[in-house]
C-alpha cells in the first residue's frame, strides 16, 4: 500500500510540473491567433507613415539645376529660355540673375500676382525680356557684345516647386585674316583679333613659326610665318580654323617680292634720269650761248678789218672778182657752222 501511494505521488508531481511549464510558455510567447493581427496593424501604420513622409519630401526637395554652355557670335541675337513647367503648375515668380565680368550682379524679376516687373543693377539696355514675361519668360541679348560673356540663371517658382536653368555664355569674334609675302621670301598668315584664338595650318608644310599676341578685350592675334627651301614650290595656301567659320587664302611665291623690286627700281632710276636730262639741257644751253658769243666776236673782228681796209677793198671789189668769191665762201662757212650747232642741239634733245 505505501508503494502504491508513493508511485501515485510521483505521477501527480510530474503532471503538475508539465502544466506549470506550459503556462509559463504561454505567458512568455503570445498566441498564434493574436500575433498575425498585430503584424498587419503595424505594417499598415508603417506604410501610411512612409507615404506621408514621401509626400512631404517631394514637396520640399528642389530639382537638380541644369546648366548649358552657349556660344554666340558677336553682333548677333541670343535668346535664353527658362526651364519648362507643367500645365497644372501655377506660376508665382520668375527671376533672372545675370553675372558679368567686372560688373555687379543684375537681377530682372516678374511677379504674377501683381503683374509687375523690376530690374536691380541692370544698366545694359541690350539685355531685356524677349516678350511678355507672363507668356514667355525668356531673356534676349540684342546685339551680343564681347562684354556679355558671363553666367545667366533663370529661377521659376511655381506651386509645384522651384526650377532652375543656367547658361554659360561665350561670345565669339571672327578674326580678320590676311596673307602677304616679305622681301626675304617669308610668307605670313595673320588672324587678327579673334576670340578665341584661331588655328593656322599651311599647304604644303614648310619651316613655320607661330606666335600669339593677346589683346586687352580677350581677343588674340595669331601670326604664322613660313619659309620653303624647295624652290619648286610656287603656290602656298594658308588655312585658318575658328569657331565662327574656316577660311583659306593662297598666294604665289616671289610675286610680291618681284613687284617690290620693280617698284624700287623705278623709284631709283626715274629720279636719276630726270637729273641727267636737266644737267644735259643746261650743258647744251651753255654750249649754244658760247657759240653765239664766238660768232659775235668774229663778226666784230671782221667788221674792224673791213673798216681798216676800206679804201683798198673798194678798189679791189671794183677791179678783182676773186675777192667776191672768197667773201662768199667765208660767209657760207659761218652759216654752215651755225646750222651744225642747231642740228646737234636738236638731235641731243630728241635722243633724250
Amino acid at each position: 500500500m505505501p508503494c502504491t501511494l508513493g508511485t501515485f505521488g510521483l505521477w501527480l508531481l510530474l503532471i503538475l510540473t508539465v502544466s506549470l511549464v506550459a503556462e509559463m510558455r504561454t505567458l512568455v510567447t503570445p498566441s498564434n491567433g493574436l500575433r498575425p493581427k498585430m503584424s498587419k496593424d503595424n505594417d499598415s501604420a508603417a506604410s501610411t507613415n512612409s507615404s506621408l513622409m514621401d509626400r512631404q519630401q517631394r514637396s520640399f526637395i528642389l530639382p537638380v539645376e541644369a546648366n548649358t554652355s552657349l556660344s554666340k557670335p558677336v553682333d548677333t541675337k541670343a535668346v535664353l529660355s527658362c526651364p519648362p513647367i507643367t500645365q497644372k503648375a501655377v506660376l508665382v515668380t520668375i527671376r533672372w540673375e545675370i553675372i558679368l565680368r567686372d560688373k555687379p550682379s543684375c537681377t530682372r524679376a516678374y511677379r504674377r500676382d501683381t503683374n509687375e516687373t523690376r530690374a536691380i543693377n541692370c544698366s545694359d539696355e541690350t539685355i531685356s525680356w524677349d516678350s511678355r514675361p507672363d507668356r514667355n519668360p525668356a531673356l534676349q541679348i540684342n546685339p551680343v557684345a564681347i562684354t556679355h560673356d558671363g553666367y545667366y540663371r533663370c529661377e521659376v517658382v511655381t506651386t509645384h516647386g522651384h526650377f532652375y536653368h543656367g547658361y554659360h555664355l561665350k561670345v565669339l569674334v571672327a578674326p580678320e585674316v590676311t596673307l602677304f609675302q616679305l622681301e626675304n621670301e617669308t610668307i605670313v598668315c595673320r588672324a587678327a583679333a579673334g576670340k578665341p584664338a584661331a588655328q593656322i595650318s599651311w599647304t604644303p608644310g614648310g619651316d613655320c613659326h607661330t606666335v600669339e599676341e593677346p589683346l586687352g578685350n580677350d581677343t588674340v592675334t595669331v601670326q604664322s610665318s613660313c619659309r620653303w627651301e624647295d624652290h619648286r614650290v610656287s603656290n602656298v595656301s594658308c588655312s585658318v580654323y575658328h569657331l565662327t567659320g574656316n577660311r583659306s587664302l593662297s598666294i604665289e611665291r616671289n610675286s610680291g617680292v618681284q613687284s617690290a623690286v620693280y617698284v624700287k627700281t623705278v623709284y631709283i632710276i626715274l629720279p636719276v634720269l630726270i637729273i641727267l636730262v636737266i644737267v644735259g639741257s643746261i650743258c647744251l644751253w651753255k654750249i649754244g650761248v658760247c657759240r653765239k658769243c664766238k660768232l659775235k666776236k668774229r663778226e666784230a673782228n671782221s667788221v674792224a678789218e673791213e673798216d681798216e681796209m676800206q679804201p683798198y677793198a673798194s678798189y679791189t671789189e671794183k677791179n678783182n672778182p676773186l675777192y667776191d668769191t672768197v667773201s662768199q665762201v667765208k660767209r657760207s662757212e659761218v652759216l654752215q657752222n651755225e646750222a651744225d650747232g642747231l642740228c646737234l642741239h636738236t638731235s641731243y634733245i630728241t635722243g633724250i
